[in-house]
């Protein structure tokens, strides 16, 4: 066995850097954040002639200059944790926007190989490349991928894992910046190198890479070596560049790793076919136009969810009898008492009631894998910048709230990437408006159980539509009357449309549905058990004795199990879950809502919204294994309480009000602040009160 390497992937978005992580490492992944920051951390692990190799799955950036932290992180990864190889993944069909990453990396002194990914559409669209001249002018072994179908992996690991190590004298002048810029250059680099207490820094990162930071105006490398006479020269540096030049540093020093890259590939890249037309262009001519982009959008969305109630729902109803059978046997096992009820109607009703969804959300993860692995995503936020705009915010914002379908907290994390600390707080305020995957059960319970099969799907998508267009007329609000200020405009990069793997779909598709699982039995587990203590305590051993006495005096089967439901009635009316049920639903009584038993499903819905259908499971589950035992679409539907309009309104309030507990906490580690999140709190609750008001009573007009 060789020794282990370490490798790092780096890339652009849209690079297809994700898809060549997943066929390297398969299932042997792990996912968190690095230390002291959101920024996800993946890791792998595959083995390559004898070699254990640990891939690591850099943030996907366009450059290494500390605009977001997506950035920094990348950066800090090459230095800090000194792979033994980079390899950077390259869309080679846009070759010159992707080199400009491969450029800094080279600067920073890493053991770089290229991987000409997407090789196949670079074909198509006619280009061909001199692979060895232009791996000579790089300085860095180049090989020809194409990660959705696999081709090249295999190439790649051998030149990795024969480059890893190789400890050649560092390459420190990558690009020749022009006399003017490298006079400055060097001016900063002599000041660093003869600091002694810059020694450290210097040697680490490399004298002339810092000096060019530093004109770069780069903040996080200015707080490592700075000091008022270092910051003086660069100051003075960064005019004389901006008088000679017309241009700032950084502009002028970006202008120039262009050139550079742009000499390389006339020099080896040729197009042998004239300019034409794409398949993707002739696609985005119909996706992305400014009539038709938005209703194709809503009518893919649509889609989504009606395959994922029709499809989703037969498996819901086959896990839903596995629970059923489970709770009869235990029901059957146990004697009557708080262990079987704890068992039966908090583990098994509570955890059961949300995995019996697993199929709805597997379907709606499937769904959003595939338009990302497509390039389509990429296109809805492009499609909604004009209108972003006319809200002060930007396309960029948009796509937090399109993983807000997935989960609000991974999206919640996604704003860092938006520059603009205003836009940044807006979009982050009303992410949790955008339907997560753990509103779902409670939509398709809900949905289910009060409407026509065929009608349940439009129900739901209604559901989703009014979320967008809730965080939508917020977002105007907030950018006009809380955080003005003009929107920070950027350049969308529009990746080729791409066949999804179905190893890349699969992968992306169990990584969110298992995160769910594990919610289910862990918080949700944990927050239904909690429902069952308030539901059964405190006991009332007179209420039981006077039924106990008028069950043994009934006269038949019926009204035996009439007044042992009346009974469970009342005992969880009277427990603490009960009385917080009543508090709860006095305020809702004017929206329609005023039950105490979704008083209590809303009140323990701000643990993890799944748990809305848990507590209503556990609520209901009055004679659970027993023979004849109603499901819980059944009780309600059986509730008089209970009608579409009141359904509906229900509905609408769990999509507007308070957010999860986990999502206030990543929202206050975002934001550093608890000023945000509790300001979330409180204008989701006012916003889901009135809008729910204008559903019930505009409804109630209608009805009558």
């Amino acid at each position: 066995m060789g020794p282990k390497i370490t490798v790092a992937l780096a890339g652009n978005p849209n690079s297809g850097k994700t898809t060549i992580f997943n066929n390297l490492t398969g299932a042997r992944q792990h996912v968190g954040n690095y230390p002291g920051v959101t920024v996800e951390r993946k890791e792998g692990l595959c083995r390559h002639g004898g070699h254990e190799i640990k891939v690591i799955d850099l943030p996907g950036t366009y450059s290494l200059t500390a605009y977001s932290e997506d950035e920094v992180v990348a950066r800090d990864a090459i230095i800090d944790e000194r792979p033994d190889v980079v390899v950077d993944i390259i869309d080679a069909s846009n070759l010159e926007r992707n080199l400009y990453l491969a450029v800094e990396i080279m600067e920073l002194g890493a053991p770089l190989v290229l991987a000409f990914n997407m090789s196949d559409i670079a074909r198509e669209r006619g280009y061909e490349f001199d692979i060895e001249r232009l791996s000579r002018l790089l300085d860095a072994p180049i090989v020809q991928t194409i990660g959705n179908k696999g081709a090249g992996i295999e190439q790649l690991l051998d030149v990795a894992v024969s480059m890893a190590g190789s400890k050649g004298p560092r390459r420190d002048k990558v690009v020749d910046y022009g006399p003017e810029i490298e006079g400055e250059i060097e001016r900063i680099q002599t000041l660093i190198e003869k600091d002694p207490a810059l020694q450290g820094v210097a040697g680490r990162y490399g004298a002339r890479w810092l000096a060019v930071k530093l004109l770069e105006n780069d903040k996080n490398v200015q707080k490592k070596v700075g000091s008022p006479e270092l910051d003086r020269i660069v100051r003075e540096g960064a005019a004389r560049i901006e008088k000679l030049t017309g241009e700032h540093p950084e502009t002028a020093i970006a202008g120039q790793r262009y050139g550079f890259i742009s000499g390389a590939c006339r020099e080896a890249v040729r197009s042998t076919i004239e300019i034409r037309h794409t398949i993707s262009d002739r696609i985005d001519a119909v996706l992305t136009n400014r009539v038709l982009g938005i209703p194709i959008f809503l009518g893919l969305l649509w889609l989504v969810f009606q395959l994922t109630f029709t499809l989703g729902g037969p498996p819901g109803e086959w896990i839903e009898g596995g629970f059923n059978w489970l709770s009869t046997l235990v029901g059957a096992i146990l004697p009557e008492g708080y262990l079987r009820s704890l068992i039966t109607d908090g583990v098994i009703a509570g955890a059961g009631g949300v995995l019996v969804f697993v199929p709805n959300v597997l379907m709606l993860f499937l769904a959003i894998a595939v338009l990302e692995d497509s390039g389509y995503m990429a296109r809805v936020a492009f499609i909604m910048d004009r209108l972003m705009h006319r809200i002060g915010l930007h396309g960029k914002s948009f796509i937090p709230m399109l993983i807000g379908f997935g989960c609000n907290i991974p999206a919640i994390m996604g704003t860092r990437t938006i520059e603009n600390e205003r836009d940044r707080i807006v979009t982050i305020l009303v992410n949790p408006l955008m339907s997560c995957s753990a509103r779902l059960p409670v939509y398709t319970l809900l949905a289910g159980a009060f409407f026509a099969p065929h009608v349940a799907g439009h129900v739901i998508f209604s559901i989703y539509v009014l979320g967008v267009v809730l965080a939508i007329a917020m977002a105007k609000i907030f950018k006009k009357y809380l955080l003005p200020g003009a929107a920070t405009p950027f350049v969308m990069e529009l990746p080729p449309y791409r066949m999804p793997t179905l190893k890349g779909v699969l992968i992306h598709m169990c990584e969110r549905a298992w995160l769910y699982i594990k919610k289910a039995g862990t918080i949700i587990l944990a927050i239904s058990i909690v429902m069952w203590f308030l539901s059964s305590f405190p006991a009332n051993p007179q209420l039981e004795e006077t039924y106990k006495t008028m069950i043994e005096a009934a006269h038949d089967k019926n009204e035996t199990r009439a007044l042992e439901n009346e009974l469970a009635e009342k005992k969880l009316e009277q427990s603490l879950a009960g009385r917080i049920g009543h508090a709860v639903a006095f305020f809702l009584q004017p929206i329609g809502l005023g039950d105490w038993k979704i008083g209590t499903a809303l009140f323990a819905g701000f643990g993890a919204k799944e748990v809305v259908v848990a507590t209503l499971g556990t609520l209901y589950s009055v004679g659970a294994g027993e023979e004849g035992a109603d499901d819980l679409k059944t009780a309600l539907q059986k509730d008089p309480f209970y009608s579409p309009l009141v359904a509906y309104t229900l509905m609408v309030f769990v999509l507007t009000y308070v957010p999860c507990m986990a999502a206030v906490a990543v929202v206050r580690r975002e934001t550093n602040s608890w000023r945000w999140p509790l300001f979330m709190i409180g204008y989701e609750l006012a916003l889901a009160w009135v809008v729910s008001f204008i559903v019930y009573w505009g409804g109630r007009l209608f009805i009558s």
